[in-house]
């Protein structure tokens, strides 16, 4: 699934601003104009690789549990704000090296959209420390290198609107005001009421989590629920309306008519309605959403074909971007970055060597591996990093289709495989096929993922007058940070929880189990494929429903209404109860932007920022509560290890839990719409800020 995006009314300020501002400069604070000021700083190092570990350990928390993650470079931006002014403060291009650093955290946790399949399948019976640390050092480092010969196509010389990257620069130039300092205690407030809920759900199960019931009629199973998760209420409202009735779609196909079809078709005897219901969806209906999701991926790549190959003949063209006179204009150099790349191949080669000998893969067949598997990388993974960095641009980093491009790469790499290694028709030769698709897959996603980030904060200097060449090179280190703690993060969550289908040790409640949904979509694509059982049927329905809401998505595309039909995939495969949680989050921004434009245009700028904090708020408290809750239940070496009640308290705690959940829906409504809480920007003349207008 794509990570979180900015709602539809961020998008459209933030893209206006973007193109207004062009190539125009936010000076730093303190240093006289056409000065640069400090950038990278051994302080502004430290603080980005502590941001970088904190914000990882709350993504990978929030994307096991759920398949989603949210985009850290605002947080980070407000952390370093806040942090350096209390050590002397900093100037804006420092904050912007801390923020773009940290942003690694946002991404490279992508790799847990596949990597956790190894677990699934058995091959691995937790997360070897070097061979997943080099996947992610390995696929992060490749894209920095890949996607630095696009920064002039893509970035200086484009007009894509980043509508990211421009609301990133936004928070670190509001930074150095007082609606700055006001900004990050409002996240602060919003992620400390998200962590007490939730840590009187998770932590002292006073609170439920959810409520879900299913109904059976005529033998057909209907099922209705919500999650009562401030987290992902942040989530829809950050994804906005748009991307959450694509998603509502996905529910309303998936729930409202597939599984009780095929309940009716197929009836589950022995099984509860509510266990009939998730039987189907697990089994079929979400391989429909799959499909979906494979067509909508191969439309966006076909669209994209023309317009990458252009911006690469023109960043070509441009000649070394290295030589460039003027500082914002200086990348690494051409060369070394050429250079970098194949030196990368040589520890790539190697990671595929070990880990198909350890398959019992040896001789010339282990030679054709690894030069299969270095060019499916090196080739595929570039072309799909050359689109998510153009998909960033255009859309935003948290809207490119991550999980799409995951589970495109399983499929090709599942149906070319076999044609080197012969038919998998023993259950050994087939886990290990799958096993090495996974591999080459998660370091295809982690190279996706770093491409968006990195031409989003790229942007986002640009903007501030930072230096190209020194964002790069902190986002490297960004990504050797990341890549160190990966590992003893994914470890202490799969000891603690588990995953649904693979618990490290007996005796662990499988209710508790971290759903890894992606992961767990890929390995049975992949499985599916290379085992010639997939149920294709399903799979084509998914196809022939993807055609349609492809079409669906160009037609209101042309009524500028945001509706990607990789979304209603997605609505099919994720839990019901996340996606209604999501999709009244999707409302929470509804209504909060009709209340905004009703009050007019100067509220709309001053109160739609509050509610990108407050959103980050939600999912930077829950999700920092999730953390430290895990390590109390690793620590004890059990699960619940707080809980105050038990199983009898399920009717209070669902009703007690409801009542929290809307009371802090209502509240952040009233909030983020309310009158006076962070004025308008009263900015400097001549400096740009953000208009309330439309598209």
């Amino acid at each position: 699934m794509p990570a979180i995006g900015l709602s539809s009314d961020v998008r459209q300020m933030s893209g206006h601003a973007g193109r207004r501002w062009g190539a125009m400069a936010v000076t730093d604070a303190g240093a006289p104009a056409g000065g640069h000021g400090r950038e990278i700083t051994a302080r502004g190092i430290v603080l980005g690789a502590l941001i970088t570990i904190v914000f990882m350990a709350a993504n990978i928390y929030l994307g096991l549990k759920t398949g989603m993650t949210f985009s850290s470079s605002i947080p980070a931006a407000l952390i370093s704000m806040g942090a350096l002014r209390l050590v002397g403060g900093a100037g804006i291009l420092e904050n912007n090296i801390v923020q773009t650093q940290a942003s690694a955290a946002g991404t490279l946790c992508n790799v847990i959209l596949v990597l956790p399949g190894l677990v699934l399948i058995g091959h691995w019976h937790g997360f070897p420390f070097w061979e997943t640390s080099l996947v992610c050092l390995i696929g992060g480092w490749l894209d920095v290198a890949f996607s630095i010969p696009l920064r002039r196509a893509l970035v200086s010389g484009s007009d894509l609107p980043y509508p990211e990257g421009v609301a990133a620069a936004e928070v670190l130039r509001a930074g150095h005001t007082e609606t700055g300092e006001r900004g990050l205690a409002t996240l602060l407030i919003a992620a400390v009421g998200s962590g007490l809920v939730a840590f009187a759900t998770s932590g002292l199960r006073i609170l439920a989590d959810g409520v879900l019931t299913a109904a059976s009629l005529g033998g057909a199973v209907f099922s209705i629920g919500s999650g009562f998760s401030l987290a992902l209420v942040g989530v829809g409202y950050l994804v906005g309306i748009g991307a959450c009735l694509a998603l509502l779609t996905g529910v309303v196909i998936a729930w409202g008519l597939m599984v009780p079809v095929l309940t009716a078709l197929t009836p589950q005897p022995g099984l509860s309605p509510g266990d009939a219901a998730q039987a189907i969806w697990s089994g079929q209906v979400r391989l429909v959403g799959a499909g979906i999701i494979a067509v909508g991926g191969f439309w966006t790549v076909a669209t994209l074909v023309r317009p990458i190959a252009r911006s690469i003949q023109s960043a070509l063209a441009a000649g070394n971007p290295a030589r460039a006179t003027a500082r914002q204009d200086r990348d690494l150099p051409l060369p070394l970055v050429g250079g970098a790349a194949l030196v990368l191949c040589v520890p790539l080669g190697a990671l595929f060597a070990g880990f198909a000998a350890n398959l019992g893969i040896a001789g010339p067949m282990l030679a054709a591996v690894v030069a299969a598997g270095l060019l499916f990388c090196l080739v595929f993974g570039a072309a799909m990093a050359a689109v998510c960095g153009y998909l960033a641009g255009l859309l935003g980093s948290s809207t490119s289709p991550i999980s799409g491009i995951g589970i495109l790469t399983a499929m090709v790499g599942a149906a070319l495989l076999p044609l080197l290694l012969g038919p998998a028709d023993d259950p050994e030769a087939r886990r290990v096929t799958v096993a090495l698709v996974l591999l080459a897959a998660s370091v295809i996603i982690t190279a996706c993922s770093i491409a968006n980030d990195n031409l989003q904060d790229l942007k986002t200097g640009q903007i501030v007058d930072a230096t190209p060449w020194r964002q790069q090179v902190v986002l490297i280190v960004g990504v050797a940070v990341g890549s160190l703690v990966i590992v003893p993060l994914l470890s202490l969550l799969y000891g603690a929880y588990g995953f649904v289908g693979s618990l490290p040790r007996p005796g662990m409640d499988p209710a508790l189990a971290l759903t890894v949904p992606q992961a767990s979509l890929v390995t049975q694509i992949a499985d599916g494929i290379v085992a010639r059982t997939l149920p294709w049927p399903m799979l084509l329905i998914g196809c022939g429903l993807g055609i349609v809401m492809v079409g669906l998505e160009v037609a209101l595309k042309r009524r500028a209404f945001s509706f990607p039909a990789l979304t209603v995939g997605i609505g099919m495969y994720l839990p019901l109860s996340v996606e209604m949680t999501i999709g009244l989050g999707g409302l929470l921004g509804f209504l909060c932007l009709r209340a905004r434009r009703r009050a007019g245009a100067e509220t709309l700028e001053a109160t739609a920022f509050r509610g990108v904090l407050i959103a980050s708020g939600f999912l930077v408290g829950e999700s920092f509560v999730g953390i430290g809750l895990t390590a109390v239940d690793a620590a004890s070496g059990r699960s619940s290890t707080l809980s105050l009640v038990g199983p009898d308290f399920a009717t209070p705690a669902t009703w007690l839990g409801g009542a929290v959940f809307a009371a802090g829906f209502f509240a952040a409504f009233r909030f983020i719409r309310g009158p006076g809480a962070v004025p308008a920007q009263r900015s400097a003349p001549g400096t740009p800020t953000f208009r309330a207008e439309n598209r």
